[in-house]
């Protein structure tokens, strides 16, 4: 069994996260996550363990211990899911910021104008100006 181990002090390495785990059964493999470019930890680890009975008692009396200076909590890891990266909402590509129709800092069209018309950014939640040309009612 996977198991998540969150609110790990800083200062917790691959070695510590396995010892405080030993006691309860055999442990296949413990890996604390550090940041890519810092090195540092951020804070949380999986732990695996070959016994799924051995896992659940851990997972039972370790939740809220405290393990140096921290309380942890720790819970089955549930399996990676394949997300898209990237932030965004609709029409992401535009280079608008925010959702859908909001507009934006940076700019993006008004698709409303008529004559040609442009949104050239500033305003907020879809707030639109319109440059020369009539409008239709």
């Amino acid at each position: 069994m996977n198991i998540y181990v969150s609110g790990l002090s800083y200062r917790i390495s691959d070695d510590d996260l396995r010892q405080l785990f030993e006691e309860y059964g055999a442990i296949k493999s413990a890996k604390v996550i550090t940041d890519r470019e810092t090195g540092r930890s951020r804070g949380f680890g999986f732990v695996e363990m070959d016994n799924d009975d051995e896992a659940k008692t851990a997972i039972e009396e370790l939740t809220g211990a405290e393990y140096d200076g921290k309380v942890i909590s720790v819970t089955e890891a549930k399996p990676k899911t394949d997300k898209p990266r990237g932030g965004g909402g609709f029409n992401r590509d535009r280079n608008g910021g925010g959702g859908f129709n909001r507009g934006g800092g940076r700019g993006g069209y008004d698709r409303d104008s008529r004559g040609g018309g442009e949104h050239r950014g500033g305003g907020f939640g879809g707030e639109r100006r319109s440059g020369g040309g009539r409008r239709e009612h």
